[in-house]
């Protein structure tokens, strides 16, 4: 009971209610709207001070289109986040640029993301001229060079250009322009999957530190369920726009409810290969986010499904304490 309470007191950063992105199909030579894409169909979760809420599914779940609608690069269909008391999914202009101050993003592809044209200096000192955060030239070269130092890059590397770096560099570079502009919250869409497995390991340690050091707040999208473990305190699973699981991490790994959540659990690789692990085989493909399954939309591909998960949606609702799940036969 204690326990409970003490989870219900913490500060929410950021709540996000019933969130909808889809993106039009156009077709035709006056190129009229044939159809919708439901990339994000109706999800809600909230995140914590402190905490990294994980979010984590296949590639084409919709994971990383929540991330970049919450972020305002993309404008949502419909739902509301509340980040600070103000609904960010309707602000516009200045608020909106405001806004981005305290929320930042760091993006999957270290290669693209940063202006091959820039040095490195530019590249971070962007976002603290644009928010007004530093005196002076000298005072903005001294905050770059801090920030690079904080990364773990030398701030003697600030002349060059993205190009002279591996791509574990500049991700860093990516994740000091995140922290230049002192973010409240910062979304990180599948920021280590295009590293190297060991340059991973350092770059997921690297983001834990700068949380503990800065008190900062993470929404981090994988497809990676073993590196979301390792990162994340809460964890919410998603499959074809549906958010179909979310708990703790404890709980979503010892007690995995939902049979999408217990699929990409025992896929995970061991490392002695003596270990016999029973494996769930999902048969058939993703079905398309252009025309979903009815009632449950993983129905086509689940190991217990029964006439009812065709026929209706299950809800997504509190199967027991802080476990949310979205199963008729969740147990």
């Amino acid at each position: 009971m204690v326990e409970t309470e003490k989870i219900t007191a913490r500060e929410e950063v950021l709540t996000v209610k019933n969130l909808v992105k889809h993106f039009p199909i156009r077709g035709g030579v006056f190129k009229t709207i044939v159809g919708w894409v439901q990339a994000v169909d109706d999800i809600s979760f909230h995140v914590y001070k402190g905490e990294t809420f994980g979010l984590v599914g296949e590639s084409g779940c919709g994971k990383t289109t929540a991330a970049m609608t919450l972020m305002r690069l993309y404008n949502p269909t419909s739902g509301s986040a509340f980040f600070g008391g103000r609904d960010i999914l309707s602000i516009r202009g200045s608020e909106l640029r405001g806004l981005k101050k305290n929320i930042q993003m760091i993006f999957q592809d270290p290669y693209s993301s940063l202006n091959p044209r820039m040095r490195v200096k530019n590249i971070i000192a962007e976002g603290i001229k644009t928010h007004h955060l530093a005196s002076g030239r000298q005072d903005l070269l001294d905050k770059v060079a801090d920030m690079m130092k904080k990364v773990g890059l030398s701030a003697d590397h600030m002349y060059r250009f993205p190009h002279e770096f591996s791509g574990g560099q500049r991700q860093r570079i990516g994740i000091a322009r995140a922290l230049a502009v002192e973010p409240k919250l910062i979304l990180c869409d599948e920021p280590v999957s295009a590293l190297d497995v060991s340059i991973q390991a350092q770059v997921v340690n690297l983001l834990k530190d700068l949380q503990n050091q800065f008190g900062l707040t993470y929404v981090f999208v994988a497809h990676d369920l073993a590196v979301i473990k390792h990162i994340s305190d809460r964890i919410g699973v998603m499959y074809l726009g549906k958010m179909v699981e979310m708990t703790d991490k404890r709980s979503l790994f010892n007690h995995p409810m939902h049979p999408y959540t217990r699929a990409l659990i025992s896929a995970i690789p061991i490392p002695n290969p003596e270990l016999k692990k029973n494996r769930t085989i999902l048969v058939g493909d993703v079905p398309s986010p252009i025309n979903p399954p009815s009632g449950c939309r993983f129905h086509t591909r689940c190991p217990i499904a029964q006439p009812i998960c065709k026929e209706q949606e299950p809800l997504f609702e509190e199967k027991s304490t802080g476990h949310f799940v979205a199963c008729h036969f969740a147990k």
